[in-house]
C-alpha cells in the first residue's frame, strides 16, 4: 500500500485540510493537485523509486506536491528552504535527484542551479484543479513494498553538522503515523497550528497525523512575529500547537501566550529537544485544562520513540516517558545489559520497531555505526526508574568533563532557565588548563542588560557544585539553532570567548 493514499484519504472532499493565509483548501482540492502531480511525473520518464527534489516553503503547494511524489511511486527528498547551494547541490549529487518540484517564490534561485547541475523543474503553476475529480481519472499507481520501498529522503544534521540522509519506508511512516494518533486521540475536529517546517521530521508528522485522521491544518510561517499566530489561533479556533523548546520557551518570553485566552485549545505537543522544567511547570500553571504532550523521537526512528501520558506529567516531571506501542525501547550499559530500573546507572537509549528506518542513505559506514542487528542505538544516554519511565541524561558526545567530573549541559541550562529574565541559554565546554574543560553559557535575556554575569553566577551557586558553575558567561540576541530549531552547540564551541574565565 503507497503510505501517501492513506495519508490523503483522511477527510471528505468538501472538508477544510489546510488554512494558508486568508486562503482554505479542501481535501479535493489537495487531492486533486496530489494526483495531476502524481500523472504528470510517471509521465516524464521517472520510474517506482526514483528520488525527485521538493523545495517549497510550508504550504499547500508543499503538501500536495509531498504526497503526489510518493504517489507516483517516487522518493520524495524535502529541501532545507534555506539550505546553502553547495548543500543543495551536494543533496542533489548524492541521491541522483532527477527532477526537482518547486514552488514560484524559490524559482528564480533554483534554476540557474538546477541548469548547472543537469536537473529539470517542475515548476508551481496557477492552473491547478480545484477539485477532487472522479477517482476513475486517477493515474495507475504503481504496486508498493511498503516495507522495501522509500518514500522519503530526510535529510538531518549529523553530530559533525553535515547533513545525512535518512531512508524511511511506506512502512515506516504508516506505522509511527498510526502510533502517533493512538496516543494523541487526534481526529476530524482537531485543527493545529503549524510553525515547524514540513521538511523537518516532526513538521512532516503533524502533516501526516492530521490528514490521515482527517482533520485539518493552520500553516503560519510567520513564527517571528509570536503575537500574530497567536491571534490566528484563537481565530481559526485551533485544537492544538505543536513545537520545540525554542518555541515554548519565545511563546512564554517574548509574548501573551500564557495570559491569552484559546477556548478550543486541547492539547500542546513538545518534541525536538529537552524544554527545561520550569518552563513545562509554567505552561501547566497557565493552562492546567490543556494536555501537554512531551515526546522524544528522532529522524531515524520516522519522527516518534516516546511519549510520556499527560496525566503522569507532574509525577514524573523530566520523563520521555515510554515508548510507543509499536516501539520497543531499552537502556543498555557498554556491556550490552539494559540498566537497573530504580537505579542511578546510565545507559545509551536503543529502539527497535516498525518506525526505524533504513538507515542512511549512501552511508554505509554511519549506518553501521547507529544501526545494528535491526536496532536504532540513539546515542542518548538515560536511566530508568522503577516503574520503568525513561529519564534522558544527555547526549553522550556533549558531556563536559569539568575537574574531572562529567556535566550534563543539560542540568546546568535547567537552572538557568528558572530565571524568569531567561528566554534560553544553551551550555559546552571551553578547554581550559585548570579545569580541563570550563563552563561556557550563552544566555539569551528577555531585555539587554537586565543581567549580568555574576546574577546568572550567583543564582547558579544556590543550585549547583562548584564545577558546575559557569567560569563563561556571554548574552546573546539568539542562539544559533539548526534546521530542526535545536540549538547549534558546535557553532557555540567554535565561537571566540569574549571575557575571561571566572572562578566560582
Amino acid at each position: 500500500m503507497n503510505v501517501a493514499e492513506t495519508i490523503i484519504a483522511g477527510g471528505d472532499d468538501r472538508a477544510p485540510a489546510v488554512w494558508h493565509g486568508s486562503r482554505q483548501w479542501t481535501y479535493g482540492e489537495l487531492r486533486a493537485g496530489a494526483y495531476a502531480l502524481a500523472a504528470r511525473l510517471s509521465k516524464q520518464g521517472l520510474v517506482k523509486g526514483d528520488r525527485v527534489g521538493l523545495l517549497a516553503e510550508n504550504g499547500p503547494f508543499f503538501i500536495e506536491s509531498y504526497l503526489g511524489i510518493m504517489l507516483a511511486g517516487l522518493c520524495v527528498v524535502p529541501f532545507q528552504a534555506d539550505s546553502s547551494d553547495q548543500t543543495l547541490g551536494r543533496i542533489v549529487a548524492s541521491t541522483g535527484i532527477k527532477r526537482i518540484v518547486v514552488s514560484t517564490r524559490f524559482h528564480h534561485r533554483i534554476r540557474p542551479l538546477a541548469e548547472a547541475w543537469g536537473v529539470a523543474l517542475d515548476v508551481e503553476s496557477d492552473d491547478r484543479p480545484v477539485d477532487g475529480g472522479d477517482l476513475g481519472d486517477r493515474p495507475a499507481l504503481p504496486e508498493i513494498d511498503p516495507q522495501r520501498d522509500l518514500a522519503a529522503i530526510m535529510f538531518t544534521s549529523g553530530s559533525t553538522g553535515e547533513p545525512k540522509g535518512v531512508m524511511v519506508t511506506h512502512r515506516n511512516i504508516e506505522c509511527n503515523t498510526r502510533d502517533i494518533l493512538a496516543y494523541t486521540q487526534l481526529s476530524a475536529d482537531d485543527r493545529a497550528m503549524v510553525v515547524l517546517p514540513f521538511y523537518y521530521c516532526y513538521g512532516a508528522s503533524l502533516l501526516h497525523t492530521h490528514l490521515m485522521a482527517g482533520g485539518s491544518l493552520v500553516v503560519n510561517n510567520r513564527f517571528m512575529f509570536p503575537e500574530i499566530v497567536l491571534k490566528e489561533m484563537q481565530e481559526r479556533e485551533c485544537t492544538g500547537l505543536a513545537g520545540v523548546p525554542s518555541t515554548y520557551q519565545i511563546l512564554l518570553r517574548k509574548s501573551r501566550f500564557a495570559m491569552r485566552e484559546f477556548p478550543a485549545l486541547r492539547w500542546l505537543q513538545q518534541a525536538g529537544g529537552r524544554l527545561p522544567n520550569p518552563l513545562i511547570q509554567e505552561i501547566r500553571r497557565a493552562m492546567p485544562e490543556v494536555r501537554l504532550l512531551v515526546m522524544y523521537g528522532q529522524t531515524e526512528a520516522t519522527a516518534r520513540l516516546s511519549y510520556l501520558d499527560p496525566q503522569r506529567l507532574d509525577d514524573k516531571l523530566g520523563s520521555i516517558g515510554k515508548g510507543l506501542a509499536g516501539t520497543k525501547l531499552e537502556v543498555l550499559r557498554p556491556d550490552g545489559m539494559p540498566v537497573r530500573p530504580g537505579s542511578d546507572e546510565v545507559g545509551e537509549i536503543v529502539a527497535s520497531g516498525d518506525n526505524i528506518t533504513a538507515g542512511y542513505w549512501d552511508d554505509p559506514q554511519e549506518t553501521d555505526r547507529y544501526f545494528r542487528n535491526g536496532k536504532l542505538y540513539t546515542g542518548d544516554l538515560a536511566r530508568v526508574d522503577a516503574e520503568g519511565f525513561l529519564f534522558i541524561v544527555d547526549r553522550a558526545r556533549d558531556f563536559i568533563k569539568s575537574m574531572g567530573n562529567r556535566v550534563s549541559p543539560q542540568e546546568v541550562e535547567e537552572v538557568l532557565a528558572e530565571l524568569p529574565e531567561v528566554v534560553e541559554a544553551a551550555v559546552v565546554g571551553v578547554a581550559d588548563e585548570i579545569w580541563g574543560e570550563a563552563i561556557r553559557a550563552f544566555v539569551v535575556p528577555v531585555h539587554r542588560g537586565q543581567l549580568t554575569a555574576e546574577d546568572i553566577r550567583r543564582h547558579c551557586l544556590g543550585r549547583l557544585p562548584n564545577y558546575k558553575i559557569p567560569q563563561y558567561v556571554e548574552f546573546c540576541d539568539r542562539l544559533p539553532k539548526n534546521a530542526q530549531g535545536k540549538v547549534a552547540r558546535s557553532k557555540l564551541a567554535a565561537a571566540p570567548t569574549l571575557e575571561g574565565p571566572h572562578a566560582p
